[in-house]
């Protein structure tokens, strides 16, 4: 792995701990010598994970829709800023530019990009470790009903297990790193109908 982008808040939340995870998982990125790609802004935890890789002298790449400009103050000490004209253009070159995705808090917009991209993993168009930070138990949640989803027969247990979750960042860069992904197809084959 050479790059990962993060998903993440515009904003820090009300736990203390989040902003400070995600300026750990920026420093930590840097020292492991992995660029960060992310939305481009500098506000919320968006801002703290590129302070965070950019304070211990690593490389920030950011993506930002022309149209958050002004809401999304952008970052002016990335490395690189790319304007994009769409969020789906923001996702495709996200995408495009890593190795991996790891998602921290955040509201609907970090849920629909880590759904989009453990959709495509699923789909078999990357084959990119998708992982979640646990911060605080903030995903406890969505584990559930991602559980619920296999239990209730709407989801492939490889396809859960494609999703990498651990409270802990090394340990979450450890299972990216060693990733493999799943040999089974979402779709059931013509012979088994």
């Amino acid at each position: 792995m050479k790059r990962i982008t993060v998903f993440c808040g515009s904003s820090f939340g009300t736990d203390a701990i989040y902003k400070e995870q995600a300026k750990l998982l920026g420093e930590t990125l840097a020292k492991q010598n992995l660029e960060l790609v992310y939305g481009g802004a500098n506000v919320g935890l968006m801002g703290a994970v590129a302070d965070g890789v950019l304070n211990k002298g690593g490389k920030v790449i950011g993506v930002l829709p022309d149209f958050l400009r002004s809401k999304e103050i952008a970052h002016t000490g990335l490395t690189e800023l790319i304007m994009v004209e769409s969020m789906h253009e923001r996702k495709t070159k996200m995408n495009e530019l890593c190795d991996g995705v790891i998602a921290l808090p955040g509201g609907f917009g970090t849920m629909e990009e880590l759904f989009e991209m453990i959709t495509w993993a699923q789909l078999g168009l990357h084959k990119k470790p998708v992982a979640i930070l646990n911060i605080n138990g903030f995903y406890d949640s969505l584990i559930v009903m991602i559980q619920t989803m296999v239990t209730k027969g709407l989801l492939k247990e490889a396809n859960q297990q494609m999703l990498l979750v651990s409270d802990e960042i090394e340990d979450l860069l450890y299972k990216m790193k060693n990733y493999q992904p799943p040999t089974v197809g979402k779709w059931i084959d013509k012979e088994k109908v």
